[in-house]
């Protein structure tokens, strides 16, 4: 039961401090969609994630309401397309994109994730039709979300299909220049892709995942600053302390929301995904809890430790909280997304090498980063490489959402608007990898990853 004061300041957190629910996330199986017949599947994609997810929108409103906690995305993520593209080609999987996208606007969601492949061993027909038809789907659709699988710490990097992917985020970019490149804000490469991650660009409804499932991805930047702030003068082992009692809080939010929502749509609960999302809003920023613990401004000597003592805070006040635990479970650090993050991109404190450097102890990675549009396919190979890397090595989660924004230059900007946000465009080395990333092959797993 909760006390009135748990009930007081959780209204407080919602009113002043930007706790709310990110999203509520319908994984929906698409396996019993098979067809011979390209229109006939498209047909029954659409028919199965309408009937699944009819009910989706309405519920986050009325859980909403009852509970007055923003529900701010309400969301879908299906089996990984290219599972279903063996007999396609790259014209009808633009065209199983256009059905999603339609689900997606006749639903009321915000995006549809699941136009994604998994390579990082090698890639199948279905696979390789599905990623070449990933710029002409990202440019006819809206709300469609796309991943790419490169890597893993059991089967190391795929190195083919990075240099691959770094084509394909340049044609991205271009195809959808008129737009600010917004293609590739929607397109993301993984290592050690989790099949439960409700967060977009990269979710996904994996293998072993149950018909439907819902889960839930929760937020509160805003919140954990604030607890930081009112701690005062203390040492950096009470700071952890106050994170974890403060994650608890946010994540028994979450599982309740998770738990009503699951029962409500007779959909099974998942997992709560405990990762601290942040917004373009002054407040909701991961780069002003790490300042709030005395650094002068993110990015400078000192954050990526910060960012590890709180990932780590977090986590342990989440697992007390909820035992589904899964997805990504961190805190994000998308720079577009994140108003602190901008600053500090913008006053030149932040880094991309510094950005890397912090995505070792964080969850995801390299996100939401414009970069000059000139920038090379095998310089963003390179840095994909680099990223995927650090994941596979350290067997976690890590990802690159890069924007080569077409016809800018470091000083620019590219706004998209909504919480994908306005991002400021950021120098990279440009001395070329591009010998390295022709070589092709796979980077072999790490000896660590021997472990039956």
């Amino acid at each position: 039961m909760f006390s009135r004061n748990d009930i007081l300041e959780t209204i407080n957190m919602i009113k002043e401090e930007c706790l709310d629910i990110r999203t509520i996330t319908m994984g929906i199986s698409l396996y019993d969609c098979q067809s011979d017949s390209p229109g006939r599947l498209a047909e029954k994609i659409y028919d199965k994630v309408m009937r699944s997810a009819a009910n989706l929108v309405r519920t986050g409103e009325e859980i909403e309401k009852r509970y007055g906690i923003p529900i701010i995305n309400k969301r879908v993520s299906v089996t990984p397309v290219s599972l279903l593209c063996g007999q396609l080609d790259t014209a009808g999987a633009v065209k199983i994109a256009q059905t999603l996208d339609k689900a997606a606007h006749e639903l009321g969601i915000n995006f549809i994730g699941g136009y994604s492949a998994l390579v990082q061993k090698g890639s199948c027909r279905g696979a390789d039709v599905l990623i070449d038809s990933i710029p002409e789907a990202l440019n006819v659709t809206e709300r469609v979300c796309s991943s790419v699988n490169v890597g893993s710490t059991k089967a190391g990097i795929n190195m083919d299909a990075v240099a691959r992917m770094g084509r394909i985020i340049k044609d991205t970019a271009y195809i959808t220049r008129d737009r600010g490149s917004i293609g590739c804000a929607k397109l993301v490469v993984f290592a050690n892709a989790p099949d439960d991650n409700p967060f977009m660009a990269g979710a996904f409804h994996g293998i072993g995942e149950p018909e439907t499932v819902i889960n839930v991805g929760v937020s509160g930047p805003g919140v954990v600053a604030s607890a930081i702030r009112r701690a005062g003068d203390c040492d950096l082992a009470e700071i952890a302390e106050v994170i974890k009692r403060t994650a608890f809080k946010i994540t028994r939010v979450g599982q309740l929301v998770a738990r009503e929502a699951s029962a409500k749509l007779g959909v099974p609960f998942g997992i709560v995904d405990l990762s601290l999302a942040p917004t373009p809003a002054i407040g909701d920023s991961v780069a002003y809890i790490l300042e709030s613990m005395g650094l002068e401004q993110c990015g400078c000597a000192g954050t990526t430790a910060a960012l590890m003592m709180l990932n780590d805070a977090v986590k342990k006040g989440g697992v007390m909280a909820s035992s589904q635990v899964g997805g990504l479970s961190g805190a994000f650090i998308p720079v577009s997304e994140d108003a602190g993050m901008i600053a500090a991109a913008q006053s030149g404190v932040l880094c991309i090498e510094k950005l890397e450097a912090m995505t070792a102890v964080c969850s995801v990675g390299l996100d939401m980063i414009a970069v000059p549009g000139d920038t090379t396919a095998e310089v963003i190979s390179g840095i994909i490489a680099d990223e995927i890397a650090i994941g596979v090595a350290n067997t976690k989660t890590t990802a690159v959402r890069l924007i080569p924004a077409y016809g800018c230059k470091v000083g620019d900007s590219v706004s998209f608007g909504g919480l994908l946000g306005e991002a400021p465009v950021m120098p990279v080395r440009t001395a070329s990898p591009a010998k390295f990333i022709r070589r092709g092959g796979r980077i072999p797993a790490p000896i660590h990853s021997l472990k039956n």
